[in-house]
């Protein structure tokens, strides 16, 4: 059943099982406080007539009872011919009438009692006795020293309850009661806790249908906002009020993640668009050499201008393609990084050098104060860092500048600065510098660059465990920091 997949639903019927075994628990153990309470009242009385009606047998017949202990004293002495000296007893037993008030259909439970001697002739009776009572008498147990150290148990008959004993002259006595009013007062009690019961059950289960209702409305807010996320309102965040609670915090790890994955869709979007920008230009100049060369017959030399034309595209095209490929395994994790170690001052000289032509082209000097210091990691990938960098401090530096480079250990980690004097980069665009297709200005800005360098020098980086900044110069232009684990 759908019912029983709702957490909400099972949660009730759990709270609802647990109240009811702790309400039935509960209600029987006080049903039989109840009845033993009771019972042990009828008990007390009749083992209270019990000894009262066996010191009226063998006490004085009218005077205060004597105070022997049962057993210790005969029977009195009656002449009677024709029976032995320990059975003469009188014909007809009559009770003290202290004792006889406590007989009697007009008492309540109607306490009884009948005697019979030795030989099972019965000597006297309540006028409320049970006419056949040898099954009461046949309850007594035999006469004997061991049964006069125990004491008689309460037998039940129906609704009587009696108990049977045989005194140590050899008589034998029952002494019961009714019950009924004792099962009618448990009979209203048992109707008073099966409707408190009820009633606790019914206000039990509503609160907790309210309770549960209450502690699990986070989660219908969680699943609202989570398919309004998955219908693409990405801006959507869950109400956090109840931050203390599991589901407060679970909220707000889901707040995290929502932010997370609308910055990602944001930005595969951005790349997608700048991608494809990026992209539509050089085809485009494919396109236009393309089509103007077929307009009509043309030289040799035309065809071959058009063909330079179509390369230099293509091989923008195939660079540009190359970089998005590169950082996807970055991203992918795939990218398989070589883990050596070498002299990370090695790797800037020989960067420099490479780049040492374009410098000369813009009369760019190139200033090294790298120390020795080694590291450990791919020295490829690493010279490819070094190289981007240099490259964009000499393209975005100006005329006769300078270009700084410092390497030192400093807590443990392998420092790279690179420093130019140009214009260097505004506050606002720092942060964002490293973003694909990123581009701060005019000024940074050049021909055949796709925005894809910076990024692929902090993927490249960050694969080391290392991290990369940028900030603005001390006097004019940009300041790149590169900090690398250093090597054993």
């Amino acid at each position: 059943m759908k019912i029983f997949n709702s957490i909400k639903w099972r949660l009730q019927l759990w709270y609802g099982l647990i109240l009811v075994c702790v309400l039935v628990g509960f209600g029987f153990t006080a049903y039989q406080l109840e009845r033993n309470r009771l019972f042990r009242r009828v008990d007390d009385e009749v083992h209270r007539r019990v000894g009262m009606l066996g010191q009226a047998l063998h006490g004085p017949p009218h005077g205060p009872p004597q105070n022997h202990v049962r057993g210790d004293f005969a029977p009195p002495e009656f002449p009677d011919e024709g029976m032995p000296d320990g059975d003469r007893l009188p014909p007809k037993f009559t009770l003290p009438p202290k004792v006889s008030a406590l007989f009697g259909a007009d008492v309540p439970n109607q306490f009884f009692f009948a005697i019979r001697n030795r030989d099972n002739h019965e000597i006297g009776r309540s006028e409320n006795a049970p006419q056949n009572a040898d099954d009461y008498f046949a309850a007594a147990p035999a006469s004997g020293p061991e049964n006069l150290r125990k004491s008689p148990q309460l037998l039940r008959v129906g609704d009587e309850v009696f108990i049977a004993e045989t005194l140590p002259s050899g008589e034998k006595i029952i002494v019961g009661a009714s019950v009924l009013p004792e099962s009618h007062e448990l009979e209203i009690a048992a109707l008073k806790l099966a409707g408190f019961g009820g009633i606790v059950l019914l206000l039990g289960l509503l609160g907790g249908w309210w309770f549960v209702g209450r502690s699990l409305r986070p989660i219908s807010a969680i699943s609202s906002t989570a398919a309004k996320i998955s219908a693409g309102d990405l801006s959507q965040r869950i109400n956090t009020e109840e931050t203390e609670s599991e589901l407060g915090r679970l909220a707000a790890v889901l707040n995290s993640t929502f932010a997370r994955l609308e910055t990602a869709f944001a930005q595969q979007k951005q790349f997608a668009s700048d991608a494809a920008h990026e992209l539509r230009t050089p085809v485009s100049v494919i396109l236009t050499q393309t089509q103007s060369a077929l307009s009509r017959e043309r030289d040799s030399a035309s065809y071959k201008q058009t063909v330079e034309a179509c390369q230099r595209a293509a091989q923008r095209m195939r660079k540009l393609i190359e970089s998005l490929l590169e950082l996807a395994r970055f991203d992918a994790g795939q990218e398989v990084l070589k883990r050596m170690e070498f002299d990370f001052s090695k790797i800037i000289a020989d960067s420099a050098e490479m780049v040492q032509t374009m410098a000369d082209e813009k009369n760019v000097k190139i200033i090294s104060g790298a120390e020795p210091l080694r590291i450990t990691g791919d020295p490829e990938r690493l010279t490819q860092v070094v190289t981007n960098l240099l490259t964009n401090a000499i393209q975005y530096n100006q005329t006769g500048g300078e270009v700084r480079i410092e390497l030192k250990l400093e807590n443990g980690l392998a420092v790279l600065k690179i420093s130019d004097t140009g214009k260097g980069i505004t506050p606002e665009d720092l942060p964002r510098v490293f973003e694909r297709f990123y581009r701060a200005d005019k000024s940074r800005t050049g021909a055949g660059n796709s925005g894809l360098g910076l990024s692929i020098c902090k993927a490249i980086v960050e694969a080391h465990g290392g991290t990369i900044e940028a900030a603005q110069g001390s006097g004019s232009g940009a300041v790149f920091i590169v900090r690398l684990p250093a090597g054993s």
